[in-house]
């Protein structure tokens, strides 16, 4: 059994602000008592066997952590932050004089390397609803790490991926890594796809070289759900180096968490396995989601899949 000392840990993405969406949409709230979707994912992760949970979030978001958040789990989760700081790099880079936002989820993940303590640990955006068994999934992910440390240098880590028709919104475009698998079931690649959207029972979108294709819907996207050992933050950091040296806008440019498990793959450095979710994945990207996703949880409420009450 796993001590409590040595537990992994969820590492919460919470940083961004949700620029197309229209505010700080971790907190706004979804359920009938006004739960958020990143309360639905906490509660699936502590029935799945997560007892702690790292924040990561920007250092003037604390407050109203604290106050409408990290308060509803202290009798339930050990609650911790870390911080993304634009200045947080490795050592001889600095951040861009006129850069305002965060460097991106592949930076985020390593500005949380002290706060987790060297435990292996599952990494999650605040704002998308992932479904039970996803963190299921994660944790037994994580615990066949333990029989593969000290085999070989090689990276092992594991991936949720969910089906590109179903995370797709009605009310405008999304960007998703789309992954290739190989036949053995891991990672072989995955790539940022941008503007991808249904046009006449078409999905469409297009790559950041400008390729436009046409896909089935029944790709396996990348929705940020990943496990890792703790002994991964040198290879991050190493690819984030390689991408602060090679950048073209130290302004503007993002590290993305995705990117560096490709290169990692590409190197022989990583094997990642990949799961195909059993759940429905739902999340807010435009202000007229939100409709739509109040009336799932609601009918996910009243079927007793979860109580009215998560947290009481």
């Amino acid at each position: 059994m796993t001590s409590e000392k040595t537990s992994p840990s969820l590492l919460v993405l919470a940083a961004g602000m949700g620029t197309r969406y229209g505010g700080l949409k971790q907190v706004d709230p979804i359920g009938p008592n006004g739960e958020t979707l990143m309360d639905y994912s906490l509660y699936d992760a502590k029935v799945a066997g997560f007892s702690r949970v790292v924040f990561l979030i920007r250092e003037e978001m604390r407050d109203i952590f604290d106050q409408q958040i990290a308060c509803k789990y202290q009798n339930n989760l050990e609650v911790e932050y870390a911080y993304q700081r634009v200045d947080d790099l490795p050592e001889g880079f600095q951040t861009g004089q006129a850069r305002n936002k965060p460097w991106g989820t592949g930076h985020a993940v390593w500005c949380a390397r002290n706060v987790l303590n060297g435990r292996d640990f599952a990494v999650i955006n605040a704002d998308d609803f992932y479904g039970r068994d996803t963190f299921s999934t994660l944790i037994e992910s994580i615990a066949s790490f333990s029989d593969l440390k000290g085999s070989d240098r090689v990276i092992r880590g594991a991936i949720v991926g969910y089906r590109l028709q179903e995370t797709l919104s009605d009310h405008g475009s999304v960007s998703r890594g789309i992954c290739q698998l190989d036949q053995s079931g891991n990672l072989h690649s995955v790539h940022e796809w941008t503007g991808i959207h249904s046009d006449a029972d078409r999905i469409r979108g297009e790559n950041e070289e400008g390729k436009r294709q046409i896909f089935s819907g029944d790709e396996v996207v990348s929705m940020n759900v990943w496990a890792f050992p703790s002994s991964v933050f040198p290879a991050l950091e190493d690819e984030m180096c390689q991408f602060l040296k090679n950048c073209t806008d130290s302004n503007t440019d993002e590290f993305y968490l995705p990117a560096a498990v490709d290169q990692w793959i590409r190197k022989g450095r990583a094997i990642c396995h990949a799961n195909l979710a059993t759940c429905q994945w739902m999340g807010v990207t435009y202000q007229e989601d939100k409709p739509g996703v109040v009336e799932k949880i609601k009918q996910l409420v009243s079927s007793g899949e979860y109580p009215e009450s998560l947290f009481s």
